[in-house]
């Protein structure tokens, strides 16, 4: 009996999908009057499994390349369960990141609240946000340029360089990944490598990052699932670090951000957490990334690596054997800085970040209807051939042009500015004096481009390319 109605459901189940849509399509045609023209897709999954699609950071993907061919560099979507403004063009992503909590506010999907926390600085508005952002952005600035951070930095620079002597092989983005990490975790917390709880650490962080960019399904099992657990673990961590912090007291306080922020009465230990967390997420995640962009990108780039190595080595010549860097060095480091920018830009850390609409917006001739989602594409004015030219090309001669910092957002903008840019390039710039001077690359002299900006090549000076192998001596 059952049997014979089953030609009956699936007839309604295809009338009702068809209404679904054309109500679906009747809906969004009553404003279309001042959208921007766009495809939503069907109803609830919308373009979004389109639109996530991977493909390589040095790229739009095939997504954006079809959709601003057909639409223009600002179209309509429907994209994590919401009607959505996706914009390509630097102009108007510029004009969102500006205008943060006039126009605009953060809104991400309620899975990246339950992996992140509902305090994450990245997630938080209003005064909540502006109060842990300015707590984070004091500590960094006056962190940056101290004689003992910079210290530490390069010895662990030093430490890492020094333990890849016996290895034939080097998994660079997991060791650049442990290097960040251990360096957060010393900055914040006053906290060794050789501590276990730091070991504890770093494995929890490894799975937390893993389930962060996975699928969000919390499924026992998944990477997604694990990731909120794992999270868990991080703050319940932190929380009894806190507590026993507590106990020692100021009379033995490190001087680390921990002693900071627990000087800070306007703060309780959910926002210390959270604060914490946030910082060693952007600090191991983001700079690993950097690094791990930066000598992918020299690796096939020598006139660079050789410009980036003579440089260097003449900050080398001008202290004594064995002086470490001090912040006058690192101010000196004009071409890394031209490098450090150049990775930024082709290899995207970011693609694109989540605003919504608080009210209609018009700009130009779009309209932005309040409550719509907004993604601001910064992969796409990267990589876009009327701003930047040869855009997939990596040139770090580019950024000799002042101009070039204007039409790029490798970190945001506006209240949002990721407040450890900075510290991260510095970490970078750190590694890659040490870096360079002690490794190379090694190419066909053929690959060498006479055209290149850099004309002062040496002919028979190999560089090596590829793997990563320790200087003969």
């Amino acid at each position: 009996m059952t049997a014979e109605f089953i030609p009956v459901y699936l007839a309604l189940l295809l009338g009702l999908s068809f209404f679904l849509k054309v109500l679906w399509i009747s809906i969004c045609k009553k404003t279309d009057l001042q959208l921007p023209e766009g495809n939503m897709g069907w109803p609830l999954v919308g373009e979004t499994l389109a639109f996530l699609k991977p493909h390589e950071s040095n790229s739009i993907g095939n997504f954006l390349e079809e959709h601003c061919s057909r639409y223009g560099k600002v179209f309509k979507s429907h994209l994590f369960g919401t009607p959505t403004i996706v914009s390509c063009d630097l102009e108007l992503n510029i004009f969102i990141l500006q205008n943060e909590e006039r126009l605009f506010q953060s809104s991400y999907p309620k899975p990246v609240h339950d992996v992140l926390g509902k305090l994450s600085m990245m997630l938080v508005s209003g005064e909540v946000h502006k109060k842990l952002r300015s707590i984070a952005v004091s500590f960094i600035n006056v962190s940056k340029s101290r004689p003992e951070f910079l210290h530490y930095v390069e010895k662990l620079s030093v430490s890492l360089i020094e333990s890849w002597k016996e290895k034939k092989q080097i998994l660079f983005f997991r060791e650049a990944k442990e290097f960040t990490f251990y360096l957060m975790l010393k900055i914040l917390l006053n906290m060794e490598p050789e501590d276990p709880l730091a070991v504890k650490f770093f494995e929890d962080f490894l799975t937390f990052m893993k389930g962060f960019v996975s699928l969000p399904l919390y499924i026992p099992g998944t990477a997604y699932a694990k990731a909120v657990k794992a999270r868990t673990r991080i703050s319940s961590t932190l929380k009894e670090v806190i507590k026993e912090r507590k106990k020692i007291g100021a009379r033995h306080a490190n001087g680390d951000f921990l002693d900071e922020i627990l000087m800070k009465e306007c703060l309780n230990d959910e926002e210390r957490v959270s604060i914490l967390l946030d910082l060693l997420l952007a600090g191991y995640e983001t700079t690993s990334g950097l690094m791990a962009l930066v000598v992918y990108f020299l690796a096939q780039a020598p006139f660079a690596l050789l410009q980036l190595k003579e440089e260097h080595q003449a900050i080398r010549v001008r202290k004594k054997d064995g002086e470490a860097l001090n912040w006058e060095d690192y101010k000196q480091m004009e071409f890394t800085s031209y490098v450090i920018s150049e990775a930024l830009r082709c290899g995207n850390l970011v693609k694109f970040v989540h605003r919504k609409a608080l009210k209609d917006v018009k700009f130009k001739d779009y309209l932005i209807p309040a409550g719509w989602q907004v993604l601001p594409i910064f992969t796409a004015p990267h990589l876009d051939p009327n701003l930047h030219h040869n855009p997939f090309e990596f040139n770090p001669w580019r950024w000799a042009d002042p101009s070039t910092s204007k039409k790029v957002t490798s970190f945001g903008g506006g209240l949002r500015l990721c407040p450890g840019t900075e510290l991260g390039k510095l970490e970078t710039a750190y590694f890659l004096h040490h870096f360079v001077l002690n490794f190379g690359w090694k190419t066909k002299e053929e690959d060498y481009p006479m055209s290149c900006p850099y004309m002062e090549f040496k002919r028979g000076l190999e560089l090596e390319i590829g793997l990563i192998e320790k200087k003969k001596s």
